[in-house]
């Protein structure tokens, strides 16, 4: 009498194809339903606040605690979202979460051998302070993709100023504008004045390194840079429609 397996590859096959399936639908509602909470409920930590603290813990360094409190967007200085718009993505008021032109721009740049930065925007930032980890893996950035896409759905241009102001780095064990206005200027964030609301944006691509309290040289030309990019664009203005 002939004994028939009871696993076959068919049967393997099956029950691997319902389970990535049934993964990506569970992954799925997971992630937009939490996203959709994040639409009213301000986050209390972020992906990124958490590796921070890991990595200090683990390295045994003197700063652990974070310094992270919430500012609601309008009891924020009208100058600081319009800083990190003009220093980080002037496009973002018309994209739907990805900046093509500008991701052409970067695409050719490095064809040509130089180091760029800009082609992410503010929900992709968003995305990935929220939700990921840093790295430059397809497979993170098709995540990022993803949420990007869920948060530029399911959110107004002004939660995600909002959220991104809120969760940005900074400074070391620095996040969110509170703090950093707190931190470097001893005042609250509606009292920021353009030029130090240009002087924090000046940071954000590299927080860790930069300082907006011992700014270098290079700091304070990316300052008076991005002033002038906020006066071009309108002033204000600019984001008024948000």
């Amino acid at each position: 009498m002939e004994i028939k397996p009871k696993y076959t590859f068919k049967k393997i096959f099956s029950f691997i194809i319902r389970f990535v399936f049934k993964s990506l639908v569970i992954f799925f509602f997971l992630s937009a339903f939490s996203v959709l909470l994040l639409k009213w409920i301000n986050p209390a930590t972020s992906s990124i606040m958490i590796q921070r603290k890991l990595s200090a813990v683990i390295e045994g360094r003197n700063k652990t605690v974070i310094k992270f409190e919430w500012v609601d967007y309008n009891s924020m200085s009208r100058y600081m979202p319009l800083a990190v718009v003009a220093s980080e993505d002037q496009n973002f008021p018309n994209h739907h979460g990805f900046d093509f032109e500008q991701i052409q721009k970067a695409i050719e740049k490095n064809r040509r051998g130089r180091r760029i930065r800009g082609a992410s925007t503010i929900s992709q930032q968003v995305a990935k302070n929220l939700y990921l980890w840093e790295g430059k893996s397809f497979f993170r950035k098709g995540i990022e993709a993803y949420f990007t896409i869920l948060i530029e759905l399911l959110w107004s241009k002004q939660r995600i100023l909002e959220v991104y102001l809120n969760v940005a780095e900074m400074g070391e064990m620095i996040f969110g504008v509170r703090a950093a206005s707190e931190i470097y200027f001893h005042k609250h964030p509606s009292y920021l004045t353009m030029e130090q609301s240009a002087l924090i944006a000046a940071t954000l691509p590299n927080p860790l390194r930069f300082s907006a309290k011992y700014p270098s040289a290079y700091i304070l030309k990316r300052k008076f840079w991005i002033m002038a990019q906020m006066n071009s664009l309108g002033g204000v203005y600019y984001l008024r429609n948000l």
